[in-house]
């Protein structure tokens, strides 16, 4: 269990980090989201000890920093943004170099990490390739690697998928789930799709502040819902539908959102709108109901979840109002 209260760290009059709390339990993986800037890295590089806070306490297992780091640091991998690799080494020899640093001068013992790692990183066809030739997401996958070396009980990854390609980012997100399944994680990302899609559990922090720490599903719950219908219609003209959809509820706010023209006819074939509802309650029976009446073809009727991306702007936004 990892626990930390109270965390505040100061750059000279800059409060990167203000009066954070929370409690992270074995196995989890949590998420730790925010804007460029938020505190993120600096909570990080506060857990691992790199950065000693201002005030506030930092707890894992029975240990407390800064009285126990040694042994602190002994449980932690940590992979930071930029991998801290030696680009002129081969993958296999700065492996090698690692593990006799960290203490594994068994050669047996250092072989058979290094197949376990091999096979969990994805790294057995680039064993013997120049660090420097690989592309970014081998290189994180390196990191990785380095960061596991020890098998430790807890990961500290900062913006892992940070500057990679969809492919590798998915490849980045399944090693993470898999090592999961028995350490704890903690990364930082600013992709929220990828902290939906990888974490139990998500903090968002900004302005150095928390400003949530939950479920991805329970953040959806308790945020401020608003109901988004999607509608397409074809063989109607925009003004005729957008009032035919106003008039349904005065609750409801219609906004047109593209049409596409015949090009030999100069005719509208198909408007499309998205309406709004401030209480989230479900209009899409009605809206058939009264399109049914008419001759009109209903292309799209569809409502949008309340995505992580919206109420990620809505607490970051809320931060920055109270701010100013």
């Amino acid at each position: 269990m990892i626990e930390f209260q109270n965390l505040t760290k100061y750059f000279k009059d800059f409060c990167a980090v203000d009066n954070i709390s929370m409690t992270i339990r074995k196995g989890e993986i949590l998420g730790l989201l925010g804007p460029n800037g938020a505190g993120k890295t600096t909570t990080l590089r506060m857990l691992t000890g790199y950065f000693r806070p201002d005030s506030g306490t930092i707890k894992i297992e029975d240990f407390q920093m800064p009285r126990d780091i040694i042994k602190i640091k002994s449980l932690i991998g940590y992979l930071p943004e930029s991998a801290p690799l030696y680009h002129n080494m081969l993958v296999y020899d700065y492996l090698e170099y690692i593990a006799k640093i960290k203490g594994l001068h068994d050669k047996e013992a250092r072989h058979d990490r290094f197949l376990q790692l091999s096979d969990l990183c994805g790294l057995s066809s680039i064993m013997a390739q120049p660090i420097a030739d690989l592309s970014k997401g081998l290189k994180q996958r390196v990191g990785l690697a380095h960061a596991m070396m020890t098998d430790p009980e807890i990961l500290i990854l900062d913006e892992p998928t940070s500057g990679l390609d969809p492919n590798q980012i998915a490849e980045i997100r399944n090693i993470i789930k898999t090592i999961g399944k028995e350490k704890t994680i903690i990364f930082s990302t600013h992709i929220l799709s990828e902290a939906e899609a990888t974490c139990d559990r998500i903090a968002i922090i900004n302005k150095g502040r928390m400003v949530a720490d939950d479920t991805t599903a329970s953040l959806k719950l308790s945020a401020k819902q608003s109901s988004l219908i999607k509608l397409s219609l074809k063989g109607t003209l925009l003004d005729d539908a957008k009032a035919l959809l106003e008039n349904i509820d005065p609750a409801i706010k219609v906004k047109n959102i593209g049409d596409v023209k015949n090009i030999e006819t100069s005719e509208k074939d198909i408007v499309s709108f998205e309406i709004s509802s401030a209480d989230d309650e479900d209009f899409r029976s009605d809206i058939y109901l009264k399109i049914k009446e008419t001759d009109w073809i209903i292309i799209e009727l569809a409502k949008e979840s309340q995505a992580l991306e919206k109420i990620f702007q809505e607490l970051t936004r809320e931060v920055r109002d109270e701010t100013n």
